[in-house]
């Protein structure tokens, strides 16, 4: 049983899909693990921590998943690396699903069978390989450091010999892993934290972490969470509303951090030019959802821009920025999922094509997309 851990053929993306731990872990299941040279120099991993880890070094992409039973990717494998990768391998990974017809085609097309991260349900046996999660909460800490760097202030009220600086304000719109995570950072830095989203469930977790609530809470609200907790999507009446309140409150602030998100769904539009032009010069919107279309109607993919003084920032890949620690968790989350895969007795690859997770997750397999939400449409 051979695992492969390729370097990611996308130069913007500075995380790795294992470390020297999953990696030994690995081998005590009876694999051999070959790494890819330079793989995990961007999150800080040398290649001699992956030979000391009991790995063998390979020089490019195709010496290292050459007859790999198992790949290991952060990103969704390209054309290259499916020539290199045997049919019927295995490859796990965040494919980034939704809206991607033709880049699954060909992945089917190529044979292997890929399993989806990002798709994993939302259950407690599968809370540890929770990917969301666990990088959804590094971009949370990660967004309030970022927009606390653009926003070139203090964040804690001072009390000086020379005056009082006053504590920033800070609203964090949709309370997912991330945004929880930005409050609770927001709050030890020492800023005043405010928070929407349109759950009801969520009042009570922002509450608790020292934040007040800001949302209108009609019987719309009330309902508007699905079964598998996310966010439910808004009739125009109840937006209309919120946007007003939304309106009125960002007005008074100095940084807004949207992380709000619709599975399969283009980002929800929060943060209209208006509100922007609202908020006094110096203040700064992060926006998380940027990948997705963007919460705010000003943000653009990868860049700052500067609109009458107000700052909105839209990085690509808020995890990668945090590469060693996205990729500790990471290589955790898929060594959770891919040691149900293993048989611990023989020592060899073994899929329960029964089991929930891997019904949840699989994408391709046997030349197909097998995976009923993603369905090649007819013509």
């Amino acid at each position: 049983m051979r695992i492969a851990v390729p370097a990611e053929s996308d130069p913007t993306e500075p995380r790795v899909g294992a470390t020297p731990d999953t990696i030994r872990k690995f081998i005590a299941l009876g694999a051999s693990v070959a790494v890819q040279s330079g793989a995990g120099t961007k999150a800080g991993i040398r290649d001699r921590d992956f030979e000391a880890a009991g790995a063998t070094l390979e020089p490019d992409a195709a010496g290292t998943l050459l007859d790999a039973d198992i790949v290991l990717k952060v990103r969704r494998p390209d054309g290259a690396d499916l020539a290199n990768i045997k049919r019927n391998a295995i490859v796990v990974g965040i494919m980034d699903p939704y809206g991607q017809d033709e880049a699954l085609r060909i992945m089917a097309e190529a044979g292997v069978t890929g399993f989806s991260m990002e798709l994993m349900p939302r259950i407690t046996r599968a809370q540890v390989m929770d990917v969301l999660s666990s990088q959804a909460n590094l971009a949370g800490y990660r967004s309030v450091i970022d927009a606390a760097e653009q926003y070139g202030r203090a964040l804690p009220m001072m009390m000086t010999a020379a005056g009082t600086v006053p504590a920033a304000r800070i609203f964090i719109m949709g309370v997912g892993v991330a945004g929880l995570q930005a409050i609770a950072t927001a709050r030890r830095l020492g800023a005043i934290v405010t928070a929407t989203d349109v759950r009801p469930a969520t009042k009570e977790q922002v509450e608790s972490l020292g934040a007040k609530f800001v949302a209108v809470e009609d019987d719309e609200f009330k309902q508007a969470e699905t079964s598998g907790g996310y966010a439910k999507e808004m009739s125009e009446g109840y937006k209309q509303k919120q946007a007003a309140l939304v309106a009125a409150h960002i007005a008074k602030q100095d940084i807004v951090i949207t992380t709000a998100l619709i599975p399969g769904r283009p980002a929800p539009r929060l943060v209209t030019s208006a509100m922007v032009q609202s908020m006094r010069p110096g203040s700064v919107i992060l926006d998380l959802a940027v990948e997705r279309g963007g919460n705010c109607e000003l943000s653009r993919p990868g860049e700052v821009v500067d609109h009458d003084g107000v700052k909105i920032v839209g990085y690509l890949n808020v995890p990668g920025r945090l590469a060693a620690t996205a990729s500790s968790l990471y290589a955790r989350n898929l060594y959770a999922f891919v040691e149900t895969l293993i048989d611990k007795t023989s020592k060899t690859v073994a899929v329960n094509w029964d089991d929930d997770l891997v019904k949840a997750t699989c994408l391709t397999r046997d030349g197909a997309i097998v995976h009923p939400n993603f369905q090649p449409k007819a013509a």
